[in-house]
């Protein structure tokens, strides 16, 4: 019975793809500005591989009221500091991710460095909510026409 229990659970983690180190490598921070639905343990990628996870996502202490979020990598990557991450969005699940993508730096970054190049995730209800916006005020939307002939009406 305890060999089948360790044939499961060995099946476990074969089947969650773990590829990177886990606890232990190196430790990084990136700002985002929305983190959309990004989690703990969401995935941390290197075209298409996992090379580690979210650990925790958080308020800026600088008080500039941005998303910190701190990732565990594999502590073997050797990330150069122009390297560049996304939030990015997997399949039809709709569950996110971040992507990294190195850099040209010779400079690289070091345990609690910090990834200065980042892109927010895409919240596609302010993309609709934009849509509509921008439908409504194109088509008249209900306002009154202005009398001013400057055309800066809003």
């Amino acid at each position: 019975m305890l060999s089948g229990l360790a044939a499961l659970a060995y099946l476990s983690i074969q089947l969650g793809g773990s590829t990177y180190s886990g606890p232990g490598g190196l430790r990084l921070f990136a700002a985002f500005d929305e983190v959309g639905g990004l989690a703990p343990r969401s995935p941390v990628v290197i075209g298409g591989v996992k090379v580690g996870q979210v650990k925790s996502i958080e308020l800026s202490p600088t008080g500039d009221f941005r998303a910190r979020v701190m990732i565990d990598i594999d502590k073997n990557l050797k990330l150069p500091d122009d390297t560049a991450a996304s939030i990015l969005t997997q399949g039809e699940l709709g569950s996110q991710y971040i992507g990294l993508e190195p850099g040209g730096s010779e400079t690289l970054l070091e345990n609690d460095g910090e990834i200065a190049y980042t892109q927010s995730a895409v919240v596609i209800e302010r993309l609709i909510g934009r849509v509509i916006q921008s439908l409504g005020n194109s088509t008249g939307g209900g306002e009154k026409p202005s009398s001013d002939s400057s055309g800066g009406g809003g």
